[in-house]
């Protein structure tokens, strides 16, 4: 029989599996067969776990940098 600290650590897993799909990105669409900035083949591997692709791997990385860097308004 579950106990009260089961239980509840049962529902915290359901909270982050929730909070964690609505996180990730809902982009519908075909996987592009080569990066948009560099014109590099994107694996087959990473355009089917990141469905809507559409960069590779190390462009993916420099857009993520300039985002974090970037500062709207200044």
């Amino acid at each position: 029989m579950a106990d009260i600290i089961d239980l509840a650590q049962t529902r915290q897993d359901d909270i982050l599996k929730v909070l964690i799909e609505n996180a990730r990105p809902k982009t519908i669409g075909a996987s592009a067969f080569v990066c948009e900035d560099c014109n590099a083949p994107i694996p087959e591997a990473r355009r089917i776990a990141l469905p809507g692709v559409q960069c590779c791997v190390t462009c993916q990385q420099i857009r993520e940098a300039h985002n974090r860097h970037y500062r709207p308004g200044r």
